[in-house]
């Protein structure tokens, strides 16, 4: 008489062999396929590598400069040190800005790589706003009195005079301060702008007329008395105490 429970058993074991074996290849196929995917992670990787470092598609074929007026391009390409054919994931974007900074006319620099073959620079130069009379010429000074060049000054640009015209200078700063509060239609008359000290700042104008301003505050209403004045007879323009305005 056959066994019931013996064929039960054989079954079983059947079944888990079969579990066993279904597993085995399962896993298998999970290796072969994480071999595959890793083999070409890696052929992507290496591919990668040759087109950034053995190929010249990523090298640098063009510098591209924007912003530049008075300093030439030339200078600016030489000052960064980016030769072409340089591979561009190499360029180091900071240190060449750092470098094209050192030109004393450039108030700001910005050196980015443009993939897949350019180096862009972009600088924005600085304005000249005052001039100084010094023993080896002109020296033009921009808005922050930074000297950045000697040279002819530019129509508009205004003569200073102070004992010491560097950035930080309070004297140098409230001059330059009361220039730039100015509307065009005043600034456009002043020749030369004094400053003995931060409360003591005075302007020549065009005519011959001198304008008492005394220190920065309220210039927004001493620019516009001033304008009020220049209409009158006067040699000397006070509107130091814009209230109380003084012709003589």
């Amino acid at each position: 008489m056959d066994d019931p429970s013996g064929d039960a058993g054989h079954s079983e074991r059947e079944v888990r062999r079969q579990a066993r074996e279904d597993e085995r290849r399962r896993v298998s196929r999970s290796r072969r396929r994480a071999a595959a995917i890793a083999a070409a992670v890696v052929a992507v990787i290496v591919a990668g590598f040759a087109i950034v470092y053995l190929t010249p598609l990523l090298s640098v074929r063009k510098i591209d400069v924007n912003g530049a007026m008075s300093v030439s391009e030339e200078q600016i390409v030489a000052e960064l040190g980016v030769p072409l054919g340089e591979k561009l994931v190499r360029v180091d974007a900071g240190s060449a800005a750092q470098r094209v900074a050192a030109i004393p006319a450039l108030a700001s620099v910005r050196v980015q790589r443009m993939y897949p073959s350019t180096v862009r620079v972009t600088v924005t130069e600085r304005v000249p706003v005052v001039f100084v009379d010094e023993p080896d010429g002109t020296h033009l000074l921009d808005a922050d009195a930074v000297d950045f060049a000697v040279a002819a000054p530019p129509p508009g640009v205004v003569r200073l005079v102070a004992d010491n015209p560097v950035p930080g200078d309070p004297a140098t700063e409230s001059a330059l301060a009361v220039l730039d509060s100015m509307p065009a239609s005043l600034r456009g008359q002043v020749g030369e702008i004094r400053a003995s000290s931060a409360s003591d700042v005075s302007l020549s104008l065009l005519d011959g007329r001198i304008l008492v301003w005394g220190d920065r505050d309220n210039s927004e209403r001493k620019s516009a008395v001033a304008l009020a004045l220049l209409s009158q007879p006067g040699q000397i323009l006070d509107v130091s105490s814009p209230e109380l305005p003084t012709t003589k």
